[in-house]
């Protein structure tokens, strides 16, 4: 054999191994933090995750670029190798973990992500009113992944989206069409829930309340409702009750008001959706902190002004 096809041959079986280990299949986790500064280290951090990688994939790495740092989104938990090694190089799998808290406005929630992804809050408003079906509790209170190669609007569409799903199942598990319109009272009511109920067991009796009120036609007269947009986590004085002239104000509007109050959970939809069947019109806030539940006006009025001397009697004990 000549020296020419010896090398021919040599090539064409490097090329064929190089194929074959591309082809191997890795396990990984979906979502997977790097943070080491250097190939090695890394190849080294991926070994400690459980990542079938060596001294190859390192050399491999080497060629394809250094990996990226930070939270990386890989799709799947099983890939082969040149996709794996692609896919934490490029920029493009990098993301960072945002959390809604439930209960938060849209407003004050979008200040935080600006902040956090370091993009243009007013770009990111523009785009949710631009984009968002509902104009509060558009986006579902729950922790994204969120790509840090997208600009503003494209976050905000990633979310929506991500929400208008979880939104359908919702809908599709209560055994309802998913409606817009119908959706949004729906939305409105969790939001109160949420602003209301002091933990996840109350939810379905702080949705009983505001069902039967609104049954009787009784204003709903809740202090959450109060604490939208901006007014978020600002206390309801009797100024804020007598000024605000607002459909919040459920002290002096009758019904719901026009729009949901925060960001929601699904555990709030479900209660909306799934209320206790109680004869409850009344909840007043007990001291373990969650809320004492009554059927009638004399039975809350009781238990209110009982707070009222407990309190009084605490106060000249403490001298304050």
């Amino acid at each position: 054999m000549r020296w020419i096809d010896r090398l021919e041959t040599i090539a064409l079986f490097l090329l064929l191994s190089f194929l074959y280990y591309f082809s191997l299949p890795v396990d990984t986790p979906k979502n997977i933090r790097l943070t080491g500064n250097s190939i090695d280290s890394i190849i080294a951090e991926l070994q400690k995750k459980g990542v079938e990688v060596g001294r190859i994939d390192g050399w491999i790495l080497h060629r394809l670029g250094t990996p990226q740092e930070g939270w990386l989104y890989l799709g799947r938990n099983r890939m082969n190798r040149l996709e794996f090694l692609s896919k934490i190089t490029s920029p493009a799998s990098r993301f960072k973990p945002v959390t809604l808290i439930p209960g938060e406005t849209t407003v004050i929630f979008l200040d935080q992500l600006a902040k956090s992804l370091d993009r243009n809050a007013t770009k990111l408003y523009q785009a949710f009113h631009q984009l968002s079906p509902y104009p509060e509790a558009g986006i579902l209170a729950e922790s994204y992944n969120v790509p840090l190669s997208y600009d503003e609007k494209r976050i905000i569409s990633y979310l929506l989206n991500l929400t208008e799903r979880r939104y359908r199942s919702l809908a599709q598990e209560a055994g309802i069409p998913y409606e817009p319109k119908r959706w949004l009272r729906i939305l409105t009511v969790a939001s109160i829930i949420q602003k209301e109920a002091a933990n996840r067991r109350e939810m379905p009796l702080v949705a009983s309340v505001i069902y039967n009120r609104l049954k009787r036609r009784m204003r709903l007269q809740m202090d959450g409702t109060l604490n939208y947009g901006r007014y978020s986590h600002l206390r309801v004085t009797p100024e804020r009750i007598r000024d605000d002239n607002s459909t919040y104000n459920t002290y002096r509007h009758r019904g719901l008001p026009d729009t949901p109050v925060c960001n929601v959970s699904a555990a709030a939809i479900r209660a909306a959706l799934h209320p206790a069947k109680t004869d409850y019109l009344y909840f007043f806030r007990n001291d373990q902190g969650t809320h004492d539940f009554f059927k009638n006006y004399k039975a809350h009025l009781k238990e209110v002004h009982k707070k009222r001397r407990e309190l009084k009697e605490a106060k000249k004990k403490t001298g304050h």
